[in-house]
């Protein structure tokens, strides 16, 4: 059976901000979530969301009452593993996890299952290999785009392991929704070494991950060292170049990655960077009728700065970037739109809680 948690009323307060031009408030739509990762619309009265400490939670959108959805993932929560992304699609729920390999050792690993709203029994379609001792880097944001899933897998705090072909950490991968693999992925095309579920190579910790509704384009954030962050277009058969180039960070105690460059030629170059570092996670272009006037641009989530910041985008070239609202919630890890173009965050800290962003009556030109 599901097991029922508490209700709370869908506008339990909410908080007038004003920054950049932007009055916007927030309503609470529910609280006391524990450790929220990832969320994903079943439809717009239904949202799904992962807590990395293990459950996933059913919130009905009209009353803010939640859920638990029994699961069988052996899941290892640890450091910053735990269950992670969430996604659903066509019926089928997909999660992102860090998988207990045996010997303190796990791996970002993807599982589907069919929806159901008390038990989901999951089949894992991915295991990154090697499984690895560490806690650190998973990546594990999913998004699906022409009948493909792609998934980031994060290179587990091990540096060089990005270039290491024959491995998956510090990729993007793509397979088919059933986890089979695409006869032209770029194994097959001409990257012989490359295993078969790899896209791209040479990314840290990507966290966020986004299809274009407007060009169908991927795009990722990804965590640098001290400095480095960057949003960037997933490319078929590249490589960002962690970690013979660090994006301008540097180590944590100060020294150089690599030369010192922040990009190199023969890497694909990130289309915006942030140093000092703002702990970027999830990103979304929006297309939404909610706040027109950012019809394409890129929203982007702060850990660090518990701020939501917009890049203004245009023909793939980052024009400027504005802040929409900063530490007034707590670390925000996710945010997803839905049908109506209705957006909304969660943040991970302690009474961590889901929140609708409105317009309050502002000039958004």
């Amino acid at each position: 059976m599901s097991k029922f948690i508490f209700v709370l009323l869908i506008t339990i307060s909410s908080i007038s901000v004003t920054n950049a031009g932007y009055p916007i408030k927030l309503d609470v739509i529910t609280t006391n979530l524990s450790e929220p990762w990832g969320m994903s619309f079943i439809n717009d009265d239904t949202l799904l969301i992962t807590e990395k400490t293990g459950s996933i939670i059913r919130i009905d959108m009209k009353t803010g009452n939640k859920s638990e959805i029994e699961h069988d993932l052996d899941f290892y929560y640890y450091g910053q593993g735990g269950l992670l992304d969430i996604l659903y699609h066509d019926g089928y729920v997909y999660v992102s996890y860090s998988e207990d390999r045996g010997n303190g050792k796990s791996s970002t690993s993807v599982a589907r299952g069919v929806y159901d709203e008390e038990r989901i029994s999951f089949e894992n379609i991915f295991q990154a290999e090697p499984p690895i001792n560490s806690g650190y880097h998973f990546g594990s944001r999913l998004v699906v785009k022409d009948g493909y899933l792609y998934a980031t897998v994060g290179e587990r705090g091990k540096g060089m392991i990005a270039q290491d072909i024959s491995n998956h950490p510090g990729s993007i991968i793509r397979i088919n929704l059933d986890g089979s693999i695409p006869k032209d992925n770029p194994k097959f095309t001409g990257n012989p070494e490359w295993l078969p579920e790899v896209y791209q190579i040479g990314v840290r910790n990507p966290q966020g991950m986004a299809v274009s509704p407007i060009t169908n384009k991927i795009y990722i954030s990804n965590h640098g060292a001290k400095g480095g962050d960057f949003f960037g277009e997933v490319k078929y058969a590249e490589n960002y170049g962690w970690k013979l180039i660090g994006w301008g960070g540097t180590n944590y105690i100060g020294t150089k990655i690599g030369d010192g460059s922040a990009w190199k030629p023969g890497f694909t170059k990130p289309l915006w960077t942030w140093t000092p570092s703002i702990a970027v996670s999830n990103i979304i272009i929006y297309d939404g009728e909610e706040f027109p006037a950012w019809k394409g641009d890129i929203l982007v989530t702060s850990l660090k700065f518990k701020t939501l910041y917009k890049l203004n985008f245009e023909n793939d070239i980052v024009l400027a970037q504005e802040v929409i609202f900063e530490d007034r919630i707590g670390r925000i890890r996710d945010l997803e739109v839905n049908s109506k173009g209705e957006l909304f965050l969660i943040d991970s800290s302690g009474g961590a809680s889901l929140w609708q962003l409105k317009d309050n009556g502002g000039n958004y030109e």
